[in-house]
């Protein structure tokens, strides 16, 4: 990309699109997280939203800017947005619009777990979307957790060179690792009722080791034993002083 051509203007997007008689080979976008919008009916007859059936709400923007994109995005082309986990697993209308991305036009192709705090501005943990019109592996979605790919630095989190290779790494060889990445069929995703929340689909979970308790209980007798034993040398200490012991003997 040359930027020898390029025409930007400063306008609401959703309200007041621009640019709406091109498309583009590649869309790449941070939007406002959960932002306000209209959300008027009269957008259901925009022909960026009127084949969904749903807007996304008044409250959350998030899914009406992916449909935007989408809407100018050539039929060979490829997105790559940042959003708030919501968007994968929140209901109502958004899921409508969700199961109509996955189902109706198969253009989700990867979804990516980000760090938290690594947004100026919001500490929320964040995740990428991408999007194909036409998609290789059109038969499944990769999901990738980088949630712990980072290095905590004084204000944030910062994603280094070595995190996003093994984030682009995974990409490419598009296979399951395990606590990391997963490809889920699409019938997979549909018996999940089309949520994508990435737990759902890569399992991180730690299992914790297990608790020898016999070991436990003999380590309880050796401090019993020690403790009856310093305190039958203070009671010899005040015996010796002329004062009360302060243990109360056992007969």
């Amino acid at each position: 990309m040359h930027f020898a051509k390029f025409d930007i203007k400063q306008e609401n997007t959703l309200t007041r699109p621009q640019h709406l008689d091109k498309k583009f080979d590649a869309v790449v976008a941070n939007p406002p997280f959960s932002a306000n919008w209209s959300a008027d009916p009269l957008f259901l007859q925009d022909e960026r939203f009127a084949a969904y059936g749903k807007l996304a709400p008044s409250s959350k923007a998030d899914m009406a800017f992916v449909q935007h994109m989408l809407y100018q995005l050539d039929d060979n082309g490829t997105m790559a947005v940042v959003l708030p986990h919501g968007v994968l697993f929140r209901g109502s209308s958004e899921g409508v619009i969700r199961q109509y991305l996955i189902e109706q036009m198969n253009v989700v192709d990867t979804i990516i777990g980000l760090p938290a705090n690594i947004f100026y501005g919001t500490s929320i943990p964040t995740c990428i979307l991408v999007l194909k019109k036409n998609r290789e592996h059109s038969g499944n979605i990769l999901f990738i957790d980088a949630s712990n790919e980072f290095e905590k630095q004084k204000n944030q989190n910062k994603l280094l060179p070595e995190h996003l290779e093994n984030i682009i790494a995974a990409v490419e060889n598009r296979q399951d690792i395990e606590k990391y990445a997963h490809v889920a069929t699409l019938q997979e995703v549909k018996d999940n009722d089309y949520n994508l929340n990435i737990p759902r689909y890569v399992d991180t979970f730690e299992a914790e080791a297990e608790i020898d308790l016999d070991a436990i209980a003999q380590q309880l007798q050796a401090l019993e034993h020690d403790s009856q034993k310093t305190d039958a040398i203070i009671s010899d200490f005040c015996k010796e002083l002329g004062i009360a012991s302060p243990f109360v003997e056992v007969k």
